[in-house]
């Protein structure tokens, strides 16, 4: 039985976000092996990857509360544990917007936008007790460390706000930290920093970045 699950939440599709953008394939490559826990990761709506395109279309974050829900329903149907909510830019606002429901423990955003997420969605994670971690480059373009700090301690001051010093919104260069980060957050019982090497079995693969 794993430690933790995590369903991912990728970013925005209309500009390249997907299951399979670069820090999603690593944690989906790397962490059930270095740290025991079971990862979901899927395209949303309309959006298309290596793996094939999702049906439907992109819905600007309304519509896809019924793919986090059918990705919570799937996790929850496989008897998954402490599910844990990971999204990255969009997929913050999802995570936000349409994942505070009674099987998810909390939620890790890395590069949160707030773009759709309104103040009384942020307001029921507060009043729900559940554990938000917020990955903030220094550098980010749409939502800076101090602008994240006033905002998320408006509505939701029980958020920790921790800075990616020299990092950007696509967090570029920053996995190994990010793995981390999320691994303390879902799995605290795991030493960190993760291992770079790995003796087990492993296989190569190469992945076809498609467009959306």
């Amino acid at each position: 039985m794993p430690r933790a699950t995590l369903v991912l939440l990728h970013p925005l599709p209309t500009h390249g976000g997907m299951m399979d953008s670069h820090l999603y394939r690593k944690v989906a490559w790397r962490l059930p092996a270095l740290a025991g826990v079971a990862v979901l990761r899927f395209n949303t709506r309309g959006t298309a990857s290596e793996a094939g395109r999702s049906q439907g279309v992109f819905d600007s974050a309304v519509g896809e509360r019924f793919d986090v829900a059918a990705a919570l329903d799937f996790v929850g149907s496989r008897g998954l544990p402490n599910v844990w909510l990971v999204g990255w830019s969009f997929g913050t606002d999802l995570a936000l917007m349409h994942g505070c429901a009674p099987s998810v423990q909390g939620a890790v955003l890395i590069s949160p936008p707030l773009r759709w997420s309104a103040p009384e969605q942020l307001r029921a994670w507060q009043t729900s007790g559940k554990s938000v971690i917020c990955l903030v480059p220094e550098f980010d373009d749409y939502l800076a460390p101090a602008q994240a700090r006033e905002r998320f301690g408006a509505d939701l001051p029980s958020a920790e706000v921790v800075t990616f010093e020299n990092a950007r919104h696509l967090m570029v260069g920053q996995t190994d930290a990010v793995l981390n980060a999320i691994v303390e957050a879902v799995a605290p019982e795991v030493s960190t920093p993760l291992p770079r090497t790995w003796d087990g079995a492993w296989e190569k693969r190469q992945v076809t970045i498609v467009e959306s």
